[in-house]
């Protein structure tokens, strides 16, 4: 899994930091969405992995081609702007700090995104690590790769591996083809039977890292699939698989016990769901 193993990821080691990175990933999802046509399942305010941290991708504003990287390795947002490049450091401003920056920047080159700035008016003195960062940015690039491996594997539909700025998690959803009976088929969001697959860095209903599974709906029979070693059946603040990070992390191979995690629970979800 990459030539340098999984890093220590302890949230209560950096979570000051995580919250910091959080709320500036916030802000690009809302950038990215001013000018990103919408898509099913909030595909459209989602971002990246890239080669030193996390990318908008490229957004159509009118006229312009806008993207923004949240560069976790050289710690600086880059924002570009048809060639024209500019970077400003990441060192721990206040989300509103940060968001005034980045919008400032961008006014000077000639883009004023329509967003609502009030979720971005926290003044607050945030908390930059650079070492922390780092170790994020390490473990989730590996994350993303192995999450890609499953994809390609994957039979029927699935969504992109990304970055949803809301929760900070990577994820990915497989699609068993079939309508959720009772349900609008032209709601976007709850409309197709699915499951997720992701990882988190931790939250308050599990306060560390951890690979998680969860199917909509969720055949009553996927919850007494054996799982495999480490992992298991979560119930208290949502319900699914969990396989914590630091199980995966001091395995013999992390990318492996990823996969094997991803492949028993979405093979089981798949039989039951279309009986294949």
């Amino acid at each position: 899994m990459g030539t340098t193993g999984l890093p220590a990821l302890p949230l209560t080691g950096w979570r000051p930091t995580r919250d910091t990175v959080h709320g500036y990933a916030r802000l690009l999802g809302k950038l990215r969405a001013a000018y990103t046509p919408a898509h099913k399942h909030w595909w459209h305010v989602s971002l990246r992995a890239a080669a030193t941290g996390l990318t908008t991708t490229q957004i159509p504003a009118p006229g312009k081609t806008i993207e923004l990287l949240l560069d976790l390795v050289r710690h600086e947002l880059v924002i570009a702007v048809d060639g024209e490049r500019k970077a400003l450091p990441l060192r721990g401003q206040s989300l509103a700090a940060f968001s005034d920056e980045a919008l400032a920047a961008l006014a000077r080159m000639g883009i004023e995104p329509p967003i609502d700035r009030t979720p971005f008016r926290d003044d607050t003195p945030g908390v930059y690590d650079a070492e922390a960062a780092a170790r994020f940015w390490q473990a989730l690039a590996q994350i993303d790769a192995v999450f890609k491996r499953f994809k390609a594997g994957l039979r029927g539909v699935s969504g992109p591996v990304q970055l949803f700025p809301h929760h900070f998690d990577l994820s990915m959803n497989w699609f068993s083809g079939r309508l959720v009976p009772g349900v609008d088929p032209d709601n976007a969001e709850n409309a197709e039977e699915q499951m997720n697959f992701g990882f988190s860095t931790g939250d308050d209903g599990i306060p560390e890292p951890y690979f998680y599974i969860t199917a909509y709906p969720a055949p009553a029979e996927l919850l007494r699939t054996p799982l495999p070693k480490d992992s298991h059946w979560h119930s208290t603040s949502f319900q699914g698989a969990v396989l914590p990070y630091e199980a995966v992390r001091r395995s013999a191979n992390p990318a492996e016990k990823i996969l094997e995690f991803l492949q028993t629970v979405q093979q089981a979800g798949e039989r039951l769901m279309t009986g294949r």
